[in-house]
């Protein structure tokens, strides 16, 4: 047999020839609308930190003093030494926020989904999944042993159609993200509970991108929608939004007390550090406290969408802080990342797997915290990939 640098190296060369390797660059700052790559300022264009509260100071401060009191790690799993009287209150607090009865804290968005899909269902029943949602459900489904099917994006008809030749599962399970994290466009939640009440079906919503953007309150999909029930699940992060780390699961105390008990990323898992839940009790109460924030994320999604809606750019129908910019090619789109790096705009390419083949893009999203200068400099970095960059040089 090969050795195995030999064989592992052959594929990353293979990697390489169609453009799909992946490296990382690092920052050495903090999160905020401007960070430092290679000793150089830019604009940072592709955080998830949409309402600035990575490096808000009330957050930092509320995580500072957590750490003073409780100490630096929780060092067991929730069910043996790792409770803590601030993992708690976090539960409490989200339940109250997003409107449920009750919540559980998983270390990742990641682990909430893998864990709570694959508690809930297994061989005998059906998921039904949109097909662009994010890998962790694909992950969840694929690890319980049940039927999964995936539906074209948003297409309801398609999927009433596989619910109803579906056979008599023991359970259907539909799950959509509420923000779509590439392509930036919103579930159509107020049909899919509809659907799924018509089909006895179980509704799950990965709210990771919503929570804290969408809705009066940021409350997330549910709450920009005016859905009080019908949605039997919510997922969430405070990684994204809320400028943490961790994930959530929501809905009735039966369920919670179920994935408690059956989920295996919450069973073995070392709990969240009290810092982090600190701060993410601290980024709720500035979300609820504050609409500020939320009012200039907005207002700076629309000043950013214009400027590439008025040079003709393809950003396929986003409609919230996430915004794609189609480029198709994947050479092209790791072109234009480098150029926009060079012009002082840090906005990652995406490619296969992560999207299909023939719409690879420049993810691109925005923070409450860049300033119209920022947007007008990212706007101008985009011009001249358009009429001077490499865009120009394919034509």
């Amino acid at each position: 047999m090969k050795d195995l640098d030999s064989v592992l190296g052959q594929e990353l060369d293979g990697l390489k020839r169609r453009g799909l390797f992946r490296a990382m660059k690092r920052i050495d700052s903090m999160q905020g609308p401007t960070v430092f790559i290679d000793g150089k300022e830019v604009i940072l264009l592709s955080s998830n930190n949409y309402l600035g509260l990575a490096s808000h100071p009330e957050v930092i401060k509320a995580q500072i003093r957590a750490a003073e009191e409780f100490g630096a790690g929780s060092c067991a799993s929730r069910l043996i030494s790792g409770n803590m009287y601030l993992h708690e209150k976090l539960e409490e607090k989200t339940a109250v926020f997003k409107g449920t009865e009750s919540t559980i804290l998983f270390p990742t968005g990641y682990m909430a989904n893998v864990g709570t899909i694959s508690a809930l269902v297994g061989e005998g029943d059906l998921v039904l999944s949109d097909k662009l949602n994010h890998a962790s459900i694909i992950d969840g489904a694929r690890l319980s042993g049940a039927v999964l099917r995936t539906y074209p994006h948003k297409n309801l008809k398609r999927l009433e159609e596989i619910l109803k030749k579906a056979p008599p599962y023991k359970k259907r399970l539909i799950i959509t993200d509420g923000i779509f994290s590439m392509d930036g466009d919103i579930a159509p939640l107020p049909e899919l509970v509809k659907l799924s009440q018509r089909f006895k079906a179980i509704l799950m919503l990965d709210d990771a991108h919503a929570t804290g953007v969408l809705g009066k309150r940021g409350r997330g999909t549910c709450e920009h929608f005016g859905i009080k029930n019908g949605v039997d699940i919510q997922m969430g992060t405070f990684s994204k939004a809320l400028g943490n780390l961790g994930g959530f699961v929501a809905g009735s105390k039966t369920l919670v007390e179920y994935i408690r008990n059956r989920a295996r990323s919450f069973i073995y898992s070392t709990s969240l550090p009290p810092a982090i839940i600190a701060g993410c009790i601290k980024a709720i109460e500035i979300v609820e406290n504050d609409a500020g924030l939320r009012e200039q994320l907005w207002s700076n999604v629309r000043r950013f969408r214009k400027g590439l809606a008025d040079l003709n750019f393809n950003i396929m129908g986003a409609e919230t802080q996430i915004i794609p910019v189609c480029m198709a090619d994947a050479s092209l789109t790791m072109d234009a990342a480098r150029f926009l790096l060079e012009n002082g705009i840090f906005a990652p390419g995406v490619r296969p797997p992560t999207v299909a083949r023939n719409k690879c893009r420049i993810r691109t999203s925005l923070m409450a915290t860049h300033t119209d200068a920022h947007i007008d400099r990212a706007i101008d970095a985009f011009r001249r990939l358009r009429h001077e960059g490499i865009l120009c040089n394919r034509d």
